[in-house]
């Protein structure tokens, strides 16, 4: 034991457990009057956005929530939602964001690996929540929210609407510390390539860290205005809910990503940052003349999908949005790898500059190591821009791992390093730029689709004998499924045939936009040659 170990121990005065719910209640101690949310013709100062969610977490655990227990729910990007992300986690519960575009058995499915206890849910999505309750053996608590901008159909499946469930709720409720960093804070299911989702568990430590590596990476200033056309239940919305929090920011939510209200919300708030997935900026520039509004100053805007094409930066950078390109798994809290842009690479060539915003980039500030390895020999790849491996991470902002599934975990830490099933290359600079994903999840409009789902929807055709589906380039999705098919002698189906069944067995987003009948190219094992039907799909 050294001098500066004896007698110098961890006490309550020096060490705290890192928790991202300690930046709401400073921004509401320091700045109660500022804006934190707008939302339609709402406008919520943090004051009262620090008593509601202290309000919810009281009303949970009057409800016997507690410690370890899960809230599930299933809302658009709300101020319940931003709620949700500090009330459920006060009460030492784990907050899980389900999905609004899944189908009924996936949603039973996560209710059920998840426990959940709650089950809060906005009425737009009873046709969904309502069937996958029935499917769904646990039995929570369901709360339904209504929202004041929706208008649409929906019926209530619980017995208690939000706001009055808040209205049991304290707002001077004393919530508590987590017991430890490492306690679980949010779940979020991801797409596995095979079987059923994986249960991503996130810990206080790394949501913290995360969300302050966001306000660093993103370079935001006090007061940022920050648009939501990002989901909410995508890895937390990248934990954006907690990093607004950290400089007193403002939410403006948007329940739809329509280019009349992102534009009107750009120019009459003053948004200085959003992010979204490649279509989000196909829907700002594709939209008509007489919905898109001047901008007060550049907009921020971060993308982390397939890399935007040289000529939608272009169009981009003239409407007004300066794009940086982001990259990170739900296993990594969302993005944990930015294209850090250097003054220098401006005075390059546009061709030159679009290969630059091609790359994934460098590892964000609290991401202890990023790199490309060789998975056998786990020893980095050479700096060369085209030897391919894997793209590993390590450090606190990596998940705790998936929930009930060691085998998964154990798999997932490998070696020390959290293996990504991203091939890619390391160039001499150190930035990593993907190739490939071996795990064949197809990205489309930000949502992951395992192109395995897809074909096994596609093998349960009668007429089919044979399915690959790939990723074919998309302009305004970034990616689509494509999907090759062989039919069975002597079986006929047409191609619109074959899309109506996997839209009766798929969630939307999953159904192929293409379908192309042909021989599949084997090898000589019979190992179906998924990167050829990659070109034949670029070709299309």
């Amino acid at each position: 034991m050294t001098p500066y170990d004896r007698d110098l121990d961890r006490n309550p005065a020096n060490f705290q457990p890192l928790t991202p719910l300690t930046f709401l209640e400073r921004a509401a101690s320091v700045f109660p009057e500022h804006t934190a949310i707008i939302h339609g013709r709402l406008r919520r100062n943090y004051r009262d956005f620090y008593a509601r969610a202290r309000r919810l977490a009281s009303a949970l655990a009057k409800r016997g929530i507690k410690r370890g227990d899960t809230v599930a729910v299933m809302l658009a990007n709300t101020p319940a939602m931003l709620e949700c992300h500090y009330g459920v986690p006060m009460t030492g519960a784990v907050l899980n964001t389900l999905n609004t575009r899944l189908d009924p058995p996936i949603i039973a499915f996560s209710l059920d690996h998840g426990e959940a206890k709650v089950l809060i849910t906005d009425r737009e999505y009873s046709k969904t929540i309502k069937p996958a309750l029935e499917l769904a053996k646990v039995k929570p608590l369901v709360i339904d929210y209504d929202d004041p901008e929706f208008t649409g159909p929906g019926e209530r499946l619980g017995a208690l609407e939000y706001e009055e469930f808040l209205e049991e709720g304290d707002p001077g409720f004393a919530w508590a510390m987590p017991h430890d960093e490492w306690d679980a804070i949010s779940l979020n299911y991801t797409s596995g390539t095979t079987g059923d989702p994986k249960g991503v568990v996130y810990h206080h430590r790394g949501a913290y860290l995360l969300a302050i590596g966001n306000v660093v990476t993103c370079g935001m200033g006090k007061h940022p205005v920050y648009l939501w056309t990002l989901p909410m239940f995508h890895c937390n919305g990248w934990c954006f809910p907690w990093s607004i929090s950290v400089v007193a920011g403002t939410h403006v939510c948007l329940r739809y990503v329509r280019a009349k209200a992102m534009y009107e919300a750009l120019a009459e708030h003053g948004v200085t940052h959003l992010c979204g997935a490649p279509i989000v900026m196909s829907t700002l520039l594709n939209a008509p003349a007489e919905e898109k509004r001047p901008l007060p100053h550049t907009v921020q805007f971060f993308t982390a999908a397939a890399p935007p094409p040289e000529a939608v930066l272009a169009a981009m950078k003239k409407a007004g949005f300066n794009v940086t390109h982001l990259y990170g798994l739900t296993e990594t809290y969302g993005p944990a790898v930015i294209n850090d842009w250097h003054e220098a690479w401006n005075a390059l060539p546009d061709s030159e500059q679009a290969a630059k915003k091609a790359r994934q980039g460098v590892r964000y500030v609290p991401l202890e190591a990023l790199d490309v390895m060789n998975p056998e020999t786990m020893t980095p790849v050479p700096a060369d821009g085209e030897t391919l491996g894997e793209v590993m991470f390590r450090g606190n902002v990596v998940m705790k791992g998936y929930l009930k599934n060691p085998s998964a975990s154990a798999k997932a830490f490998a070696g020390g390093w959290f293996h990504s099933g991203d091939l890619g290359v390391k160039h001499p600079d150190g930035y990593i730029q993907l190739k490939d994903r071996s795990k064949d999840i197809i990205i489309s409009g930000g949502e992951n689709i395992s192109s395995i789902e897809v074909e096994d929807a596609l093998y349960k055709h009668p007429a089919v004998q044979a399915a690959a589906v790939v990723a074919k380039p998309d302009e305004k999705w970034g990616e689509t499924p494509c999907a090759f098919v062989e039919l069975k002698p002597s079986e006929m189906v047409s191609a619109e045939e074959l899309i109506g069944w996997c839209r009766q067995n798929l969630a939307g987003y999953k159904v192929p936009k293409h379908i192309v009948f042909t021989e599949l190219p084997k090898t000589s094992t019979g190992k179906i040659q998924k990167f050829k039907l990659r070109e034949m799909a670029r070709e299309l």
